[in-house]
């Protein structure tokens, strides 16, 4: 037992190191790896940002504080639709970052297609096009109905689903329609804006899921995963 009390000692030392670590204010590590600090969509991505993102997608405060650092919006009161057709924490999105939108949406899909554009969208755009997106066309968001050939509600029900059908780069209009296929920049593009969304959102479903998906990217903030 004696021989054991300076180890014991030792892993006591350690694991109150490693708390103070992810607690305290002073503490020298960055928040990108600390599972416990609050989300900031202006971090670099580290091993703790999906499980982060997802708790201030799943809080009303906490969603709209991590927005407004990344977006312009409008706060809009609660929708209440017919059945499960509620959407309680609704804004109006009119930036994101540096491309310009117009869209009624949930606060986590609207932050999840923030964190997208900046970490994803914008990037791709700068290496693949050389120019920025200035603006990111969308076929909207709420939409009280069913899934497509079923009876469970869709995610567009509860504003959850953002359907994406293009984006505006160096004055041109860039359409998933006629894209995907192509060897070319556009459809390039289009394929790293699916696969960054695939990162953001938790599923995203595009032109390979089925032909109701050709002219757009459906990308929702809950799931099953899926990155079709």
């Amino acid at each position: 037992m004696r021989r054991l009390l300076p180890v014991l000692a030792i892993l006591a030392l350690l694991g109150g190191a490693a708390w103070w670590a992810l607690v305290d204010p002073r503490s020298p590590l960055p928040a990108a790896w600390n599972p416990f600090a609050g989300y900031d969509p202006r971090d670099p991505p580290g091993p703790f940002t999906a499980m982060r993102l997802s708790r201030a997608a799943a809080e009303p405060v906490a969603c709209a504080a991590a927005l407004d650092l990344v977006a312009t919006f409008d706060p809009l009161p609660p929708l209440d639709g017919e059945g499960a057709c509620d959407v309680p924490h609704r804004v109006g999105l009119r930036s994101v970052g540096e491309a310009a939108i117009r869209l009624e949406t949930s606060c986590a899909a609207a932050l999840r297609l923030a964190v997208w554009a900046r970490h994803a969208a914008q990037p791709a755009a700068a290496a693949i096009a050389g120019a920025p997106i200035s603006a990111i066309r969308h076929q909207g968001s709420y939409a009280c109905r069913a899934v497509r050939g079923g009876t469970r509600p869709s995610t567009h029900s509860t504003a959850e689903a953002i359907d994406i059908r293009a984006v505006v780069v160096a004055g041109r209009e860039v359409p998933l329609l006629g894209a995907w296929d192509d060897p070319g920049p556009d459809g390039r593009l289009w394929r790293a804006l699916h696969a960054g969304a695939c990162e953001w959102f938790v599923t995203v479903l595009g032109p390979d899921f089925d032909a109701n998906h050709a002219d757009h990217l459906h990308a929702q903030s809950r799931g099953w995963g899926l990155c079709r």
